[in-house]
């Protein structure tokens, strides 16, 4: 069997859990596997790396941005190749240069296009645990780029995809996918399994156990994923093509995402085209719009609001004080949050969204804004009533049970 292993930065957080992290590779290999191993940097690495440079420079070059901060993941490799070899196990530690991933040339942000696996195969032909370095790869002219906050867990998904993996475990220090967080509602129940679409929508919702892009490349890819914990022996959470079964379960998580600011537009001259050109003006400064509503026309004006990450707010309100006279006023209020019901069950029953929003008006909840899927209800709510619609919507649902 192959496999291939993904372990986060507090699973690597120190030498003596590198050393625990080694442990666990050996018992796999033990048990009969092939094993492809992909590191993050150590716990708090790259933030000291970033502070590194900005000692020197409050807007570094990209470039030599990609080959500081990939250097933590090569610490990470090399130790833990280290640690496998004074084990007595044969490893080999490789850049992502060195296991084929070719991305292109967006520096900080780069995307995965191919990866030759001809090396990787190589080593694992030969009996050798292979460790990659995560977040990493090289574009066509040699640069080395990195993938961006979380991208270990895309380089671990797409080198199982390249490989043809049987299955990809990504362990960080909790141990699955929870019906909520469980420091919100202490009754969150952990999943045995769950869809790519729902573990997508959770991601991209505010769950931070997996990166949204590399549920998104498993899914493309058909890679299974289990989501485990470095710190125990639990079984994960399974994250797959939806089976027979799972329709039946009404609701499956609920997310709470308090990075979220509200932008409201009033009297906007309401003329064909107005809402393209703002939109693709906060497009073209990579400003990622969620919710958006819009009023009926009145007197040849609209109001129109939106949603953005709260750390996307200032590029937004200068994008927005752009358009002049075209908007007559304009508020932004970082005091919200987005709430989300989430379930492929969805699609097969109805009253959900009516029972969402009956229990937040019986609990005095303020619904701002509303967005639906097929596998979605998601609400914009006054900041300080987020937990409590968790607690809430958790209960209604019966996600305890």
């Amino acid at each position: 069997m192959l496999i291939v292993q993904k372990y986060g930065g507090t699973s690597v957080g120190d030498l003596e859990r590198i050393g625990h992290v080694a442990r666990k590779i050996a018992a796999a290999q033990d048990a009969g596997n092939d094993l492809v191993v992909v590191v993050s940097a150590m716990s708090g690495e790259t933030n000291k790396l970033i502070d590194y440079a900005h000692h020197f420079s409050p807007a570094p070059s990209r470039r030599e941005m990609d080959i500081l901060l990939s250097s933590g993941e090569r610490v990470t490799a090399s130790l833990l190749a280290i640690a496998l070899q004074e084990m007595g196990y044969p490893a080999v530690a490789m850049t992502g240069r060195q296991a084929g991933i070719r991305t292109d040339d967006t520096h900080m942000f780069a995307r995965i296009e191919e990866i030759n696996t001809e090396a990787m195969r190589n080593h694992v032909n030969q009996g050798r645990i292979v460790v990659v370095a995560g977040f990493q790869g090289i574009d066509q002219q040699g640069n080395v780029t990195t993938l961006g906050r979380g991208g270990s867990d895309l380089s671990a998904v797409a080198i199982a995809g390249a490989l043809g993996a049987d299955v990809c475990e990504i362990y960080s220090d909790v141990d699955g996918i929870y019906t909520t967080d469980p420091r919100i509602e202490p009754h969150a129940k952990k999943l045995d399994r769950i869809s790519y679409d729902e573990m997508l929508e959770l991601a991209s919702l505010g769950a931070k156990v997996l990166q949204s892009r590399s549920v998104e490349l498993a899914k493309k890819m058909g890679v299974t994923i289990i989501a485990r914990s470095s710190f125990s022996d639990a079984e994960g959470t399974i994250i797959s093509e939806e089976v027979a079964g799972m329709e039946a379960v009404l609701v499956s998580g609920i997310a709470l995402d308090k990075n979220q600011a509200r932008v409201s537009l009033r009297d906007v001259v309401d003329r064909p085209g107005v809402a393209a050109e703002i939109f693709n003006t906060l497009a073209a400064e990579q400003i990622n719009v969620d919710m958006i509503i819009q009023n009926a026309s009145n007197d040849g004006t609209t109001n129109l609001g939106f949603t953005v990450p709260q750390s996307e707010l200032e590029q937004a309100r200068a994008v927005i004080e752009g358009f002049g006279e075209e908007i007559g006023s304009v508020d932004f209020d970082e005091k919200i949050a987005k709430v989300s019901v989430v379930g492929v069950g969805m699609k097969s029953h109805s009253g959900v969204a009516a029972a969402a929003f009956s229990v937040m008006a019986e609990n005095n909840i303020n619904i701002e804004m509303i967005s639906t899927s097929e596998i979605k209800v998601s609400m914009v709510i006054d900041e300080k009533f987020g937990e409590l619609a968790v607690r809430v919507l958790h209960e209604t649902y019966r996600l305890d049970q």
